[in-house]
């Protein structure tokens, strides 16, 4: 579905992506994890219009979307969820939701994007009550609904950005489901960026690694969480040895955990 080859991206004299290539096929969900500044969030805009490559190809279903804007990558299916919640706080949940299937799925019809808020909404398990307002909602509820409005656009692949961030441990697992859910109920694909390992490695197919803006390891879950390179990335030279040790002791691995 989606095929990435020699991404890079430049910010002056600063590389933030550096000759990134993946592939994700369809109905799959892939992991990209690492360290804060590794690259993760500047792939994301990229694939989602918000930042140009300054070299690379994208393509998704065949066709080339590499700087493409942002508007024209929605519709053509990709849809993606933000870090950090922003609601239209002035409107309600439904309103929020029906505001994203409407731009989202190009048709620009207000009945189709009703219809498509609801079953994002039902989806989440957030209220379709017309009238329920964003204000009632805490962390686990605004990740939700970043997740209701992103459905509501009508992705084929879906860009879900910390879905965790916030969230207790009880939310977390209903977060991860709830991906689980979307996958197999909507038949969506998922490329999934998260910090939080040990429930990311649960759910996705594949993981790719990223430190420093390039690719260190890509592979199953079981292969990439002892792969060394990883253990050093999230751990640290000096840790390297006696938590690997550790980890082997006790059953699963440091990044696991």
């Amino acid at each position: 579905m989606l095929v990435v080859e020699g991404l890079v991206k430049r910010f002056g004299g600063f590389t933030a992506v550096n000759n990134v290539s993946f592939k994700v096929d369809q109905g799959e969900i892939l992991g990209l994890i690492g360290p804060n500044g590794s690259g993760k969030s500047t792939i994301f805009n990229m694939l989602s219009g918000t930042f140009p490559p300054t070299s690379g190809s994208i393509r998704f279903d065949g066709r080339e979307i590499a700087g493409l804007p942002p508007h024209r990558i929605i519709k053509s299916g990709v849809g993606r969820t933000f870090q950090i919640p922003r609601p239209f706080r002035r409107l309600t949940i439904f309103d929020n939701v029906a505001l994203a299937g409407y731009y989202g799925q190009g048709s620009h019809s207000l009945a189709r994007a009703e219809e498509a808020a609801e079953r994002a909404l039902d989806m989440v398990g957030l209220p379709t009550d017309r009238a329920a307002s964003v204000d009632g909602l805490g962390a686990a509820g605004l990740k939700k609904l970043e997740l209701a409005k992103a459905i509501a656009t009508g992705p084929k692949l879906l860009l879900a950005d910390e879905s965790l961030g916030g969230l207790d441990e009880t939310e977390m697992g209903q977060a991860a489901d709830m991906l689980r859910k979307i996958r197999t109920e909507l038949g969506i694909t998922i490329i999934w960026v998260e910090h939080i390992m040990g429930v990311l490695m649960r759910v996705v197919d594949r993981v790719m690694v990223l430190d420093h803006g390039e690719k260190i390891s890509e592979g199953l879950p079981s292969a990439v969480s002892h792969d060394p390179r990883v253990i050093e990335v999230y751990l640290g030279t000096d840790a390297l040895a006696t938590q690997a040790t550790a980890a082997a002791a006790a059953g699963g691995s440091p990044a696991q955990r």
